[in-house]
């Protein structure tokens, strides 16, 4: 053959034998896989000129050569052999070239999947990534924990003998970050379906993705509404495979795309399994409506699947205690949090707080606190709100410090403060073996306004002095009381005789105590509105 060019393809010889038939001077080739640039490449090699093949021209050569008919019936050592040969001997055999190999495949789709390049680059990296950490001796990227010995410092020595580092288990995940969403797709898909990667180490790389892409394509919602479904898609299906700040991560770009579907659905139900892990920094972006949905989740898991697939979610039957006590202080810290809010409504703060009372805690602390946050930042409320919200804390799992600070809290109704002294009245009275309540009989009762009423600075004095009066030393004689600590025994005396005489109005809106967190746990009634107590 005269020209080169034809003589190791037999697609150009076709085109030039038709040139001939219509007396054209002209050959015009518009669809060759990997344009120009790969064109250049066979038109190179079938002039003997010098072709250097890598991992990011290797794909379009192969795909070029094929559309270019450069097969070994048409002359022997032709190109099509070339690239297949330097493919298996050293692309497929190298970790980072065999996934830049893979990025080049999406541009020259049909191609490059009918010569099962895409396949085989994705066989290279799931096999590699597959592979016992111990085995791994290519280069890998790993930024966010690097070895000693990777940032250039020599591993330890022990008794001479120098210690071989471990290679981490999450070595690829960083090196597949670059990775468009549907080629990640489909490698994470292939390596959790040789199933010899952890669930958490995918975890891990679903993780380390989900934040290169977001701080990638923040201002590209197609983009990201993508991802969301992707990664939501990869979840393994085991419990705390994935970190619950990534899945809050997701819910939240998900409502602020207004993604819905059965995706939003899994997610809400994923971080709501396990709510316990999540913090406080994760939540506070959430609105109000959306943590109740979560909370909600969670409380039903100790409930019993008996309502058919409406709650077939429903795996767990039983929660730990010690989850439960974490879920309830961090939805105390996280209405702290949105208490601060100016314009958040009572009623969706009572009704979030009230989802976790009936989880047992040690201490009220994290509530009292959010209660206070509230009450500074909503000034306005009324009396009867004052009372609903401070019936979500009980006054007898305030830590001492607490008290003290309640005691002072000029935002708390003067019956709370009472209530809080009464409590550490005896507390102090239990330390010392004292047993002394007072009488109920030598007093008149207060009004209802009275009760309700924020304590004066006059009565905050008296009821501050009246705390560091009731720790008294065993040997004091109780006769001998302050007239102050008199006067409190009184009042305290007084705010609790009339439950007894009261027992059979328990349903009514004053024999619940502000102070309890389910109203059936502790009841008070409130005394008799005849008169005044004297403080002479």
């Amino acid at each position: 053959m005269q020209f080169p060019l034809l003589s190791k393809s037999a697609c150009l010889q076709k085109l030039v034998s038709s040139l001939f038939d219509d007396s054209s001077n002209e050959i015009e080739i518009h669809d060759i896989p990997g344009g120009p640039g790969a064109f250049e490449i066979c038109a190179k090699f079938c002039y003997g000129m010098t072709v250097t093949l890598n991992a990011y021209n290797v794909a379009a050569a192969r795909c070029a050569a094929e559309y270019l008919e450069m097969h070994e019936s048409v002359d022997k050592g032709n190109l099509i052999y070339k690239t297949e040969v330097f493919m298996d001997t050293s692309i497929f055999r190298t970790w980072k070239d065999s996934i830049i190999v893979y990025q080049t495949t999406k541009s020259l789709l049909p191609w490059s999947e009918e010569l099962r390049i895409v396949n085989r680059c994705l066989d290279s990296i799931a096999s590699k990534a597959s592979m016992d950490p111990s085995r791994v001796e290519w280069s890998y990227t790993y930024n966010r924990n690097k070895l000693p010995s990777e940032n250039g410092i020599e591993s330890p020595l022990y008794n001479g003998v120098r210690k071989q580092l471990m290679v981490p288990k999450d070595w690829w995940v960083e090196d597949l970050c670059d990775l468009p969403v549907d080629l990640y797709k489909k490698v994470i898909t292939l390596i959790k379906a040789k199933g010899k990667v952890s669930f958490h180490v995918v975890g891990e790389s679903l993780k380390a993705y989900v934040q290169r892409k977001l701080k990638k394509d923040s201002e590209d919602d197609v983009k990201i509404r993508s991802l969301i479904e992707t990664i939501v898609f990869l979840l393994p299906t085991e419990k705390n495979s994935v970190s619950c700040d990534l899945l809050i991560q997701l819910l939240q770009e998900s409502v602020r795309l207004d993604c819905g579907g059965t995706r939003r659905d899994e997610l809400f139900k994923r971080i709501g399994q396990q709510l316990e892990n999540a913090s406080v920094a994760d939540l506070v972006n959430l609105d109000v409506d959306l943590v109740q949905e979560l909370v909600k989740i969670f409380m039903m898991q100790d409930q019993v699947a008996d309502h058919g697939d409406q709650h077939e979610f429903l795996e767990v039957k039983f929660v730990d205690s010690a989850a439960k006590v974490k879920v309830a202080k961090l939805v105390d810290c996280y209405l702290a949090e949105i208490a601060k809010n100016p314009d958040l409504p009572l009623s969706k703060f009572i009704d979030l707080a009230d989802m976790v009372s009936p989880l047992s805690r040690p201490s009220h602390d994290g509530i009292y606190r959010a209660i206070d946050m509230f009450l500074k930042e909503h000034p306005e409320i009324s009396k009867s709100d004052r009372k609903r919200i401070c019936r979500l804390m009980d006054c007898r799992k305030l830590s001492a410090d607490a008290c003290m600070h309640a005691i002072q809290n000029e935002r708390l109704p003067l019956r709370i403060v009472v209530q809080i002294l009464f409590f550490e009245q005896i507390r102090a009275t239990s330390s010392t073996g004292s047993r002394s309540h007072g009488s109920s009989r030598s007093i008149t009762t207060n009004t209802e306004e009275e009760w309700d009423s924020v304590p004066t600075s006059e009565e905050l004095k008296t009821l501050k002095g009246d705390l560091a009066s009731l720790r008294i030393k065993d040997g004091e004689n109780s006769n001998q009381r302050p007239k102050g600590m008199q006067m409190s025994s009184r009042i305290l005396s007084k705010l609790f005789s009339s439950k007894v005489k009261d027992s059979d109005n328990e349903s009514s809106e004053t024999s619940e105590s502000p102070t309890s967190t389910n109203a059936r746990e502790t009841k008070s009634t409130t005394p008799s509105r005849s008169g005044r107590y004297s403080t002479s």
